[in-house]
């Protein structure tokens, strides 16, 4: 018999995270064991995590190493498949490392991932530092 298959959404994972909802990060907790012990899978994606780190940055102000740290814990939840898993681990590094947003980072791991090298853009700041991207401004010449 398999294992039922379900998705976890952002305020799942935030409830557990910051245990402002004590009853509710319980229920998780709960949830989480059934995962581990293989009778549940949930499943997440890059859209969750992006979400997650918004909320974590904006609404708990937490430091940059804190949401990273946080995400890593989620990336390493068993029996949590988390879609885009390799480019999402990828872009939390890059986000503390390179000191840029999240999603930029997120961008930059998954076009190196799909092969791509060169990026339009007007966020010269933030893409020039990834030194694996060609960064191309709309309308210069080059």
């Amino acid at each position: 018999m398999s294992s039922e298959r379900v998705f976890a959404d952002t305020n799942f994972f935030l409830r557990y995270l910051t245990n402002d909802v004590p009853e509710q990060a319980d229920a998780i907790e709960q949830l989480l064991k059934h995962a581990a012990d293989g009778s549940l899978v949930l499943i997440t994606n890059s859209l969750v995590i992006a979400e997650m780190v918004w909320t974590l940055e904006s609404f708990y102000r937490l430091p940059r190493a804190d949401v990273q740290a946080k995400i890593m814990a989620i990336l390493n939840t068993p029996g949590l498949e988390v879609v885009e898993a390799e480019t999402i681990l990828q872009a939390i590094l890059w986000y503390v490392e390179k000191n840029v947003d999240y999603i930029d980072a997120f961008n930059a791991a998954w076009l190196l991932n799909h092969d791509l090298s060169m990026i339009l853009t007007f966020n010269q700041k933030h893409f020039r530092r990834f030194e694996q991207l060609k960064v191309r401004v709309p309308g210069e010449n080059g």
